[in-house]
């Protein structure tokens, strides 16, 4: 009779901790559904965009690439570092050694004056990381409406759909809907923000960086350097950057993935032959 009571108890104690979890789990669920916020009303999914890279058979359009760093080193640099990249990676863009030179020599990277000791700037080395823009975290905050520009290196993995969120971010600044300050007029964009409705909460302290159609100068025979192309070339080099061995990996996904169905089909002719000689058992 105990015993009995103790498996009741037991079993009574453990649906009492479900209804408890599942109530719990409902009202976070639906806490808040009856409440739209104008982030739900008016957040936009990030726009298509097709790159190169996309799917198993996609490689890096170099040239592309090459015009995504121009952006970034034009514009983006300005605000943004890229501290997991270094500057003799853009060998993998097809640069050569004389322009891997060329292009370390052109950045200005922190160093130390051999004769004082002090702390000095020098023209960087291919071995160098891009350098950020500014001394420490402080003074970013304070030239950027005190938020901290973050580091691009891996923008295009730390956002869902990271290269189509550049994409449409870049290309997604816009007067603020009518509709939106009618029905939350509360949400009215702050001085000093900027609406976007690619961003989370609508409204971010970076200013459109892409502004005018030519705001970077291509070179002769790539395409015209529209606001729109700019963004999608430095989407492109943003997930370069993201993912440097991308080719790499998908070079080698295929024989890996052919040598396994090799073994398999092998393994499962062995397993054949090894038992083909054992008779199962009659059941009478």
């Amino acid at each position: 009779m105990i015993r009995l009571f103790g498996i009741l108890a037991g079993l009574f104690f453990t649906v009492a901790v479900m209804w408890s979890f599942a109530t719990g789990a409902f009202v976070a669920a639906t806490e808040g559904l009856g409440e739209e916020t104008a982030e739900h009303a008016f957040h936009k999914y990030p726009k298509d965009l097709h790159l190169a890279s996309d799917g198993v058979f996609g490689t890096f359009d170099k040239a592309q690439l090459q015009r995504g760093y121009q952006v970034y080193k034009e514009v983006c640099a300005a605000c943004h570092s890229m501290k997991f990249v270094a500057i003799r990676d853009l060998a993998d863009l097809g640069y050569n050694e004389a322009q891997l030179k060329a292009e370390a020599a052109s950045w200005q990277v922190p160093g130390i004056d051999p004769s004082t000791g002090e702390a000095t700037m020098r023209p960087g080395l291919p071995t160098d990381y891009f350098p950020s823009p500014y001394p420490n975290t402080v003074a970013a905050a304070a030239a950027n409406n005190n938020a901290i520009p973050p580091d691009l290196s891996l923008m295009a993995k730390a956002r869902h759909d990271g290269s189509a969120y550049v994409y449409s971010l870049l290309t997604g600044y816009q007067a603020q809907p009518a509709e939106l300050l009618k029905e939350f007029p509360a949400s009215k964009t702050p001085t000093g923000l900027h609406y976007n409705p690619y961003f989370p909460n609508l409204n971010l302290a970076m200013a459109p960086p892409l502004t005018a159609n030519g705001q970077v100068t291509y070179a002769p025979g790539n395409p015209d350097p529209t606001i729109d192309q700019m963004a999608q070339d430095v989407a492109a080099f943003l997930t370069w950057t993201a993912e440097p061995t991308l080719d790499k990996r998908k070079q080698t996904g295929w024989p890996v993935l052919g040598f396994l169905l090799f073994a398999t089909i092998l393994a499962f002719f062995a397993k054949k032959q090894i038992w083909s000689a054992v008779k199962p058992s009659r059941k009478d």
